[in-house]
């Protein structure tokens, strides 16, 4: 299949990084499959208002916000989308080796941050990654470059996209 994965959650910058793996999708004739992963905490979240419960659907929101995006994206050709619960650097992995990924994009929301305060998606995928990684600038929602990083070699490549 050698899709195009793209890991995303609600954000504007997540919205980016989604755009443009389906600009590669499109330039490269690949399928775009979107995915965003849930935390076990979020799927077990129960909300009272006062004496009704309410259960929340974090799979239902999920799924509806992703085939929004995936409806938002098709012109550029097919979309697929899955709702994992698993943290999101391992559901990309493992989402690239169910559709036989050829390349993972993601944002590189936290990847500026000092490896002291935490690591970032982008990094774990990277680390963890069954094919190339794309890392997306989407910081203050300008995209001015992107940085790939080769499975097998390890090579990091940048391109200027301003």
């Amino acid at each position: 299949m050698n899709a195009i994965v793209v890991g995303v959650d609600q954000s504007m910058t997540a919205r980016w990084a989604a755009q443009r793996a389906a600009e590669i999708a499109e330039e490269t004739g690949r399928p775009l499959h979107l995915v965003m992963a849930l935390s076990e905490t979020a799927v077990r979240d129960i909300r009272t208002v006062g004496s009704d419960h309410y259960r929340l659907d974090p799979f239902g929101v999920a799924d509806h916000w992703l085939r929004a995006l995936a409806g938002e994206l098709a012109s550029k050709g097919p979309v697929t989308t899955a709702v994992v619960v698993n943290d999101p650097a391992a559901a990309l992995c493992e989402e690239a080796v169910k559709v036989d990924a050829s390349i993972i994009v993601v944002g590189n929301k936290g990847v500026q941050r000092s490896p002291r305060l935490g690591r970032s998606i982008a990094g774990d995928v990277a680390k963890g990654a069954p094919c190339d990684v794309l890392v997306v600038h989407t910081y203050n929602g300008r995209r001015p470059c992107v940085a790939g990083v080769g499975a097998a070699a390890g090579v990091l490549g940048i391109a200027d996209r301003s």
